[in-house]
């Protein structure tokens, strides 16, 4: 087991996070380096296993990352966009694989990532999914094929304790479609309707975002024309498919130079 590569999680606590740990223990080509929660939480300074209700396993939870890198060889990181940043300064520093699930991210935190990439690598997806990734292959033929009398809209659902929107998959969709357009996602985008907003603009693709249960996610993308409509369509039932596709990306980016990538590079598509 020793000559396997080591794997952080940062934000242990979390739903994704517990996912994650026990997808990588479950696996037979990595082991679990260590993981980290931030400063002051309860879970610091215990053992993890006992932290999540189960027997003790020998890795304590941490609140320095760095310490926890420095043992590692990749860290997978679904946290919060001010996190992942300060994260990938320290994985940088680590030249470990910084695989980043982080959704909401700006477009500083962006510049922040393709800085740090310059001495590590960097695999980000909104989604990590197979299916979705694929999705995005769809996503882009088709919008390429169709002209703007094809109406473009991307729907999405999820659960209510989800803090950003669109989600991070709704953008990955709503990119793609721009680009087999050959258009800025950023001029073409209406993110909400509320009130008089006129008539919808040729061209335009539209968001819209449904919160409520424990939906895991749930991603439509719609071409709609006078007479008919083509629906693409991703429905996730268990967030093991992000895990798995999170450990996937780890394991492919310790073979990768220092760069920025994605999943539709560790799939090969």
């Amino acid at each position: 087991m020793s000559g396997l590569p080591g794997i952080a999680v940062v934000g242990a606590s979390g739903q994704m996070g517990r996912m994650l740990i026990a997808t990588i223990q479950a696996s037979d080509r990595a082991v679990l380096s260590g993981v980290t929660e931030r400063p002051g939480h309860p879970w610091i300074g215990q053992d993890l296993g006992t932290a999540m209700g189960g027997a003790a396993n020998g890795v304590i939870v941490s609140d320095d990352p760095l310490e926890v890198f420095a043992r590692s060889q990749a860290v997978l990181d679904f946290t919060a966009p001010a996190a992942s940043v300060a994260h990938a300064a320290l994985a940088a520093q680590a030249r470990l694989v910084h695989v980043i699930g982080t959704t909401g991210l700006s477009e500083d935190d962006l510049a922040k990532f393709r800085a740090a990439a310059r001495h590590a690598v960097i695999i980000r997806a909104g989604n990590m999914s197979l299916g979705v990734n694929l999705l995005v292959q769809l996503t882009k033929k088709v919008a390429a094929a169709l002209d703007e009398d094809f109406d473009i809209e991307v729907v999405e659902a999820h659960h209510r304790r989800k803090v950003d929107a669109p989600s991070g998959t709704a953008l990955m969709l709503g990119e793609a479609a721009a680009e087999g357009r050959g258009v800025d996602l950023r001029e073409v985008s209406d993110r909400g309707r509320d009130g008089m907003t006129g008539a919808r603009q040729r061209g335009h693709i539209g968001f819209s975002a449904i919160r409520g249960g424990d939906v895991v996610g749930e991603h439509d993308v719609i071409f709609a024309a006078d007479g008919e409509r083509i629906v693409l369509r991703h429905l996730a039932s268990d967030r093991a498919i992000f895990a798995r596709g999170a450990l996937k990306a780890a394991l492919w980016g310790q073979d990768q130079k220092p760069g920025e990538y994605n999943m539709l590079d560790v799939l090969g598509l």
